[in-house]
């Protein structure tokens, strides 16, 4: 009886020293070969193998119940372990040309591509549809690098195609680091979570296989057209300048990475200027339209005009109304900085603006007011519109209706036709209310509106493209009682001297009252982006890569739409 304990302990002993030296595949094989020690009432011995542990919820280790919890499990584990990776290792500090710059790829829902140019802003491109975006942010002017080019300015002309080589080289850098960072991470958590190396691998394959997807997809996906509607926000004064060129982008990835290479080439000029911008260059076939609206008694809107004026070197201002709150005449001398605005004033009248408003307008020199139709030459164009039907402080009129702006818009269409039949055709009508520029719809190829307090673009049935534009006065002074600050809006538009039709226009968009951000897109008409397909020629010859800015080239556009009976 005594010898029952000793040797049930020499068999614990013996059984744990055979755990130690024989290897665990050997062991869990001789496990259901071991004999088991019973007691008199029939239990397990204390030497005998263990009953399985059970599962206990939320233990990692413990076998998955379904095949589909074990599958999200190991996604789940693949995905938080790349992105760790890509964190911790996903990045590249690389030299281009002057600049120093950091390459990172960046877990993303929409994809695309961000360039940020301290301290200038951002520039955004949708250039493909993947869960990466890739970042680059250009830090800071390397000192000795700069010098060299400024004791040799020579080396300006060669500086595009040195910055060219620098980012493809650090982007081939930065797919192998990705590749190794996504791999590392995904294994290093798998074999935490699972501490089986055959799992952790597992895991570090999937999550090399899910990066290859995501590079096939941005393949796929890939849209060169998106280097021609960039997107910068930023200082205002600096945007246009390195936004670059809508018509000379060409669209094809190599020039991809020569924009980038300008961008850089242009930010380099501008430290040497000691922070003075280049001049921005009109071309000389490019008519430039000013597109405001919906000032309504911001004085500030004064301001942000003047200097898109002088930034844009704009040819003609168009004013789509509602500049006045009240239309009296105690207001009329809000009106006053047009005269000195730098550029003719074309305007119709708003909702908002009375004909005392009108007639105090109409004595200014710069100023060309349209109504009924009229149509005017200005700044290479010829323009006609018509001003509201209502007058809403005073409720005068028909009251705003739908169907009497439509009305307007009628008596507007018949307008144009007869100029049509005259001879001289009408390039750009103008109407406050989109329902009256609507009504305009094959009698004109651009129509202009506001009223809305945001922007609309839409290329009507008939073939007429609308624009209405959103508020340039921030909805005025009364945007104070809003709980967020209305945005400031305006367009610069480009046209044709020799056709006068849109080729592409930019999107001004400002911090409503006590913001201050700035931000600019350009866009292109649907037929102009099919015309800057790759391959298709150019009918000018594209600015000099080291041009510091430039504007959209003459490019002939579609005929005039035809007239309705």
């Amino acid at each position: 009886m005594v010898r029952v304990p000793f040797r049930a302990a020499a068999d614990r002993v013996r059984h744990r020293l055979s755990q130690l030296v024989r290897p665990a595949s050997r062991s869990r094989t001789a496990a259901p070969k071991a004999s088991r020690a019973t007691d008199r009432t029939g239990a397990t011995a204390p030497g005998g193998p263990k009953a399985p542990r059970p599962a206990v919820p939320g233990d990692l280790a413990a076998p998955a119940r379904s095949p589909w919890l074990r599958a999200l499990g190991m996604l789940a584990v693949v995905v938080l372990g790349a992105w760790l990776g890509l964190l911790a290792v996903g990045s590249i500090r690389t030299p281009v040309g002057p600049m120093d710059t950091n390459m990172t790829l960046r877990p993303s829902l929409t994809g695309g591509s961000k360039i940020n140019v301290a301290p200038l802003g951002a520039l955004e491109l949708d250039s493909h549809i993947a869960p990466l975006r890739l970042d680059v942010d250009v830090d800071r002017l390397d000192p000795e690098r700069s010098q060299a080019l400024v004791d040799q300015p020579e080396r300006f002309s060669g500086l595009e195609d040195e910055v060219t080589r620098d980012v493809a080289a650090g982007t081939k850098e930065l797919a192998v680091r990705s590749c190794v960072a996504v791999i590392s991470g995904a294994t290093a958590l798998g074999l935490v979570v699972y501490r089986r190396p055959r799992r952790a691998l597992a895991a570090g394959g999937l999550a090399l296989t899910l990066l290859a997807a995501s590079g096939v997809s941005a393949y796929a996906t890939w849209n060169p057209k998106s280097v021609l509607e960039p997107k910068f926000s930023g200082l205002l004064s600096s945007a246009p300048s390195l936004v670059g060129d809508a018509r000379s982008i060409v669209t094809e990835f190599d020039m991809y990475q020569q924009e980038l290479a300008r961008l850089v080439t242009n930010v380099t000029k501008l430290y040497d200027a000691t922070s003075t911008l280049p001049v921005y260059q009109p071309d000389p076939g490019t008519i430039r339209a000013l597109h405001v609206s919906d000032i309504h008694l911001n004085p500030a809107a004064w301001h942000i005009i003047a200097s898109l004026v002088e930034q844009y070197e704009i040819d003609v201002i168009i004013d789509s109304g509602d500049t006045m709150d009240h239309g009296s005449a105690a207001e009329n001398g809000f009106l006053d900085p047009i005269r000195d605005l730098g550029a003719p004033y074309v305007w119709v009248r708003g909702n908002h603006d009375s004909t005392v408003t009108q007639d105090y307008l109409e004595k200014f020199r710069n100023v060309r007011v349209l109504d009924d139709g009229k149509a005017v030459n200005v700044g290479g164009l010829r323009i006609a519109g018509t001003g509201d039907a209502s007058f809403t402080p005073d409720r005068t009129g028909p009251g705003g209706n739908k169907a009497a702006a439509q009305l307007e818009g009628a008596r507007l269409a018949t307008a144009l036709r007869d100029q049509e039949r005259a001879g001289t055709p009408v390039d750009i009508a103008v109407a406050h209310d989109p329902n009256t520029a609507r009504a305009t719809d094959g009698t004109v190829p651009l129509v202009l509106s506001g009223h809305l307090h945001r922007r609309i673009n839409e290329q009507l049935k008939l073939g007429t493209r609308l624009k209405v534009e959103g508020s340039t006065g921030g909805g005025g002074l009364r945007a104070v009682q809003n709980e967020k600050p209305e945005k400031v809006h305006a367009s610069v538009l480009y046209l044709d001297r020799s056709t006068r039709r849109l080729q592409a226009w930019d999107e001004i968009t400002l911090g409503g009252l006590g913001l201050t951000t700035a931000e600019v897109s350009r866009h292109l008409p649907e037929e102009n982006l099919k015309k800057d397909s790759p391959g298709s020629p150019s009918p000018s010859p594209s600015p000099t890569p080291s041009s510091a800015s430039s504007s959209p080239s003459a490019t002939r556009s579609p005929g005039r739409p035809t007239p309705s009976p």
